[in-house]
């Protein structure tokens, strides 16, 4: 199905396995210090375990002030950057360090200084850097030098360096940050020229025989930013540089166009690195939403890139390229582009010495490979699972895997959970693939899935599994507000089913995540609605949603028109539309339709029925408290992991 995305390729003088590069992505698993240790290298080994072709590592050359990354700016981190090399490189895999430097710099006392070509806001800091000095300047080129000989000494098979993100090099090549009239600012020949004065420097450090490419920022996604046509004078002069490959990126953290959310087509952005690939002899590597084999074997078959990167996806499902390779898509687990990872991560911005690092939604053992460690089962236990959502699928799953006899009762005919309604809403399209990844794994696993069937006390008696594992959800909270049970009010989940139809002017009770999506799911889908109004009590409307994606998803209902109010609480339904108190004042919204979307809520009796029927009885998900998938297949995979 993927030849073309396993066919071998070559970067200068190395030759990879195949087509797939795990895109460097700051994941905070360095050492206090900022050396690499066992966490580290059991992340990356792991995804070179997986089957990608090179994986690109960031690792900062020189000191900013906290080790978000790990240091390749002293002799001291060779030992360890070693030790990591070796680890891909067993696997199969080329090991590719990237060369990174955001926004600080420390240049005396220790002290982290913002720093830019100018002193132009950096909305992303929300301050003013202070703009370089050319001494500082040659001795940041000079530092990107050595840091590419350690680099080299450690180990690794490339190198790259980043002028991408909105990062210090990128706000060099834009003219929106770069206003220096000295010979680094003005015509684009002088922004560029620190970029190619760290090429000449890597040269001399690293040599001409080292593999050498940039994390170019093709299309900045700014008003008055750096463009495609720029972009592409940019790639012939570091191809004339002695670049040996362009790794396009696209967009600053700050700007307003979504790069790796849900709502941007998969391979979006593909197209802007094959006009990059027009102009230059080199080769050049596709990224962003770039989640599955099936893209990325379009991309390269329609000759956009001559390789796809993958970052996310490969923090989702390290094992994807060995799985699509093996004929074995269907079990892969899909990123949900979420954006939880870089929620995780971003926080660092407000403080730098955080200890922030990253997790995923789907994958609890990212970054945790060291802790869930799968072994087989001392003795094969008899294992009923009530429930077949993300938490008992997981449970089920991960259980049977370790070798225990399990059977999970699922009472709707489909599993899911409440991923089944989940999966509805615009652009969610992923998390019906979770669901469909998680069956097939559990099904393979040796699990008996009994749909239609829900479990219940006297047949756990009657049938006497030694160990219970109850992951049976939560149900939709009813607000007890006056005219609550009127024939015009229906539930989030009928809605998005089409179990009921509304029409007319629609007002949202709830604004969370359920109540956001199903307004975006009324306005984009729905025919009949004219006005949509969400309605949330609270002074935060979808607070469950990552903080990196919020503001697009939260930007984009105001476009399409939905009214949002926070601060609103609902006194009564009428047939005319709702009476509530906005900000402790009273005010009545028109409306046609009632949707509710308040929340789930426990219901403790279910579980308390299965009190004391077996040996062992865990409770997890949603009937624990309710929550996101997140901490739902967690807990499955830390359950199983457990029995």
């Amino acid at each position: 199905m993927f030849q073309h995305l396993f066919t071998p390729g070559r970067i200068g003088n190395l030759e990879i396995r195949n087509r797939i590069v795990m895109l460097p992505m700051t994941m905070g698993y360095s050492e206090p210090d900022g050396s690499v240790g066992d966490r580290f290298i059991t992340y990356f080994a792991e995804r070179a375990k997986g089957g990608a072709g090179m994986i690109i590592i960031p690792f900062t050359p020189m000191y900013a002030g906290s080790h978000m990354a790990p240091g390749v700016f002293d002799d001291r981190y060779l030992p360890g950057i070693q030790r990591f090399t070796k680890a891909i490189q067993a696997h199969g895999a080329k090991a590719a360090c990237q060369l990174i430097t955001s926004y600080h710099m420390v240049f005396k006392d220790d002290v982290p200084e913002l720093v830019g070509p100018s002193p132009v806001l950096n909305q992303m800091m929300r301050g003013v850097p202070r703009a370089l000095t050319i001494e500082e300047i040659h001795g940041l080129v000079e530092d990107f030098g050595k840091a590419a000989g350690r680099a080299r000494k450690g180990g690794f098979d490339a190198l790259e360096f980043i002028v991408g993100a909105g990062y210090l090099l990128n706000r060099f090549l834009s003219p929106i940050t770069n206003q220096r009239d000295d010979q680094y600012g003005g015509s684009l020949e002088n922004r560029m020229r620190i970029v190619l004065e760290i090429i000449a420097s890597i040269r001399r450090e690293a040599g001409d025989d080292f593999p050498l490419g940039v994390r170019l920022n093709v299309e900045e996604q700014m008003p008055g930013g750096h463009t495609i046509e720029e972009s592409k004078i940019v790639a012939q002069a570091l191809e004339r540089a002695g670049v040996n490959f362009i790794n396009t990126y696209t967009g600053w953290h700050e700007s307003r166009v979504p790069t790796v959310a849900s709502m941007v087509p998969k391979g979006a952005f593909a197209p802007l690195a094959g006009q990059i690939r027009g102009v230059v002899g080199i080769p050049v590597i596709a990224s962003n939403r770039i989640n599955d084999p099936e893209t990325a074997e379009r991309i390269i078959a329609e000759g956009q890139a001559d390789f796809v990167g993958m970052g996310r996806a490969l923090i989702a499902d390290p094992y994807l390229p060995n799985k699509a390779k093996e004929g074995r898509a269907d079990e892969i687990v899909p990123c949900l582009a979420c954006g939880n990872c870089l929620s995780d991560i971003m926080v660092v911005y407000k403080d730098p010495h955080c200890g922030a690092s990253a997790g995923c939604t789907v994958n609890p053992r990212t970054g945790k490979e060291l802790l869930y460690v799968s072994t087989p089962a001392g003795k094969a236990k008899k294992v009923f699972v009530a429930g077949g959502g993300p938490a008992g699928l997981q449970a089920a799953l991960t259980a049977a895997e370790r070798g225990h006899r399990v059977t999970l009762f699922e009472r709707e005919p489909e599993l899911g959970g409440w991923m089944r309604i989940g999966c509805l809403p615009p652009h969610k399209d992923e998390i019906a693939n979770l669901t469909r990844s998680l069956a097939v794994r559990a099904r393979k696993a040796g699990v008996e899935i009994r749909l239609g069937c829900a479990l219940d006390p006297r047949t756990v008696e009657l049938e006497q599994p030694e160990t219970l594992i109850l992951a049976v959800g939560a149900v939709p909270i009813v607000p007890k507000i006056p005219g609550v049970d009127s024939a015009h009010v229906v539930a989030a989940e009928d809605v998005l089913t089409g179990n009921k139809v509304v029409q007319g002017r629609v007002i949202v009770l709830g604004g969370g995540l359920v109540g956001c999506e199903t307004a975006e799911f009324l306005v984009s889908k729905t025919k009949g609605v004219t006005s949509v109004t969400v309605l949330e009590m609270l002074d935060r409307l979808a607070p469950t949603i990552s903080s990196s994606y919020r503001p697009f998803f939260l930007g984009m209902l105001k476009m399409l028109g939905v009214r949002l109010e926070t601060q609103t609480t609902v006194e009564e339904i009428t047939g005319e539309g709702v009476k509530v108190s906005r900000k402790g004042t009273p005010e009545f919204i028109e409306g046609d339709a009632v949707v509710l979307a308040a929340g789930l809520r426990l219901d403790p009796a279910v579980v308390e029925a299965f009190r004391g029927k077996a040996p062992e009885v865990y409770t997890i998900g949603d009937c624990v408290r309710p929550r996101m998938i997140r901490e739902a297949v967690e807990e499955g995979l830390t359950v199983g992991l457990k029995i």
